[in-house]
């Protein structure tokens, strides 16, 4: 039977997934690659699309592993000292929130759509394999990133719902998937004008 942890303890371990979150790979990997940083070019986003952009595909998959181990690692850490099922759920968020807003790069990450990813599979797996089979079939079809993550933002919560009915797993997805879309709100008007980048463009050293 899960317990109810004291509020403290509820703040510790929304603290250590904000926290982990919060690590920008995108940024470490790319100085340990002495590629120029990622904020510094193309969409500036401090993902592995914009890292991509170097032409560097292993700096970029390096990225885009990193950024969803930690949504992943967040929750898995929680549960080993003593979280339970729903704190563990709203760890998964507060890890998610830590790349949007990391505390090592003033408050100013990424859009989130790899850490998303880590944190569906530390709540259910079956929901994060449909959320990213909808983003590389989406991707693959449009060669639009953005695209893919905002299909699969829409993707998601259904799955979620379907799955968990309005629970906490559910309300954590929801609250994500609304968060992608609004942080993809300028490729969004970019995609109705027809000017977003496609995947695979804008190179630079």
């Amino acid at each position: 039977m899960e317990t109810t942890p004291s509020l403290l303890i509820y703040l510790a371990y929304l603290a250590l997934g904000y926290l982990i979150g919060s690590l920008p790979f995108a940024v470490i990997v790319s100085r340990l690659f002495g590629l120029a940083d990622p904020r510094s070019f193309g969409s500036g986003n401090p993902g592995a699309t914009n890292v991509l952009r170097t032409g560097n595909k292993v700096a970029a998959v390096l990225t885009l592993l990193g950024d969803a181990a930690k949504g992943w690692l967040a929750m898995y850490v929680s549960g080993k000292v003593g979280a339970g099922g729903t704190a563990i759920a709203w760890v998964g968020l507060a890890a998610f929130l830590g790349h949007l807003f990391p505390v090592f790069l003033r408050f100013k990450g990424g859009k989130g759509v790899a850490t998303a990813i880590g944190v569906l599979i530390g709540l259910d797996g079956v929901i994060a394999l449909g959320a990213a089979l909808t983003w590389v079939a989406t991707a693959a079809l449009t060669r639009y990133s953005s695209l893919a993550a905002l299909v699969a933002a829409c993707v998601a919560p259904v799955l979620a719902l379907a799955r968990h009915g309005l629970g906490a797993v559910s309300v954590v997805v929801g609250i994500m998937c609304l968060l992608l879309i609004v942080r993809h709100k300028a490729n969004i008007v970019r995609l109705i004008e027809g000017t977003e980048g496609r995947i695979g463009g804008e190179k630079t050293t």
